[in-house]
């Protein structure tokens, strides 16, 4: 790519546009707590970026009942901890929204840039509403229209067949390794937030969403191109 070539950036929701991280904590260790699975913080990382039924998964193959249960049962324990997600995430409002966002969606707003959403969470719509910023998105996909969830690129892809532009005009962000996984995947510009030990696949990492900034990620765009 060269700089001037950006045409749409496409961001993931938890841990990038905010963090609803300790919603999700919270319900799938009450679901935890109630299948006798032991379930920490540590643990919780590891279902960053990861899709509901395979979260379950992971958890029940750490308490070792994952053959426990059948499909069905499965289906009904992950509906189960997103009905407590939901009554967790109305208590997100604008405030909520991590530092910087705001201002770095208004700037690609006003530079006419596509702006999409590549999402692992079947709740980004609500969410997104909650923190006041749909009217920035030309474009929301969720866990709920794709077939395979990150890392597989999927989910980027349709983001940036919806906006039309092709993948190697766009730029992803992510917080998860899954997610950095399916940004390459899918031939984009990967800008990770976070670790960059975690995140060492990303074109460049950031240690927090205040430090975004177009001009900037042109440049690096441009530097690598």
């Amino acid at each position: 790519m060269r700089m001037s070539e950006i045409k749409a950036v496409i961001f993931d929701l938890d841990g990038v546009i905010t963090d609803t991280a300790e919603y999700h904590y919270l319900a799938w260790k009450q679901l935890g707590e109630e299948l006798g699975i032991p379930f920490d913080r540590d643990f919780n990382e590891k279902l960053k970026g990861v899709s509901r039924l395979e979260s379950l998964e992971l958890i029940l193959n750490h308490g070792n009942r994952q053959d426990d249960f059948t499909l069905e049962e499965k289906e009904r324990l992950a509906n189960k901890k997103n009905a407590h997600y939901v009554e967790l995430i109305k208590q997100v409002t604008p405030d909520d929204l991590l530092p910087g966002i705001l201002l770095f969606l208004k700037e690609l707003k006003a530079a006419s840039l596509k702006i999409a959403m590549a999402s692992a969470s079947k709740n980004a719509f609500t969410v997104t509403q909650s923190l006041g910023v749909m009217e920035y998105f030309d474009h929301i996909v969720d866990a709920a229209t794709v077939a395979r969830s990150k890392p597989d690129p999927e989910v980027f892809l349709k983001a940036a067949q919806a906006v039309g532009v092709a993948p190697e005009y766009c730029v992803g962000i992510e917080d998860a390794a899954a997610g950095v996984t399916a940004i390459k995947e899918a031939r984009m510009f990967a800008v990770g937030i976070g670790d960059e030990g975690v995140l060492a696949e990303a074109d460049i990492v950031y240690p927090t969403t205040a430090l975004l900034r177009l001009e900037e990620l042109r440049r690096m765009v441009a530097s690598r191109g």
